[in-house]
């Protein structure tokens, strides 16, 4: 299990995903980016900066 917690890079932000597959959570972090943040153009810049704040969690009993 993966998760991104997106105050890690917009400070103040308390938005979080989590999914099984890291290609998910990228997803979903560029759109939430897209739609809350204002951000037009994702660039490969901002790609890297989201995955690396990826985090490997343990699935929840």
């Amino acid at each position: 299990m993966k998760e991104f917690h997106c105050g890690s890079l917009v400070p103040g932000c308390e938005w979080h995903t989590r999914a099984d597959e890291e290609a998910e959570v990228m997803r979903r972090a560029v759109d939430h980016m897209r739609e809350t943040h204002g951000e037009t153009v994702i660039r490969e810049t901002m790609i890297e900066a989201i995955r690396s704040r990826i985090e490997k969690v343990r699935d929840a009993a």
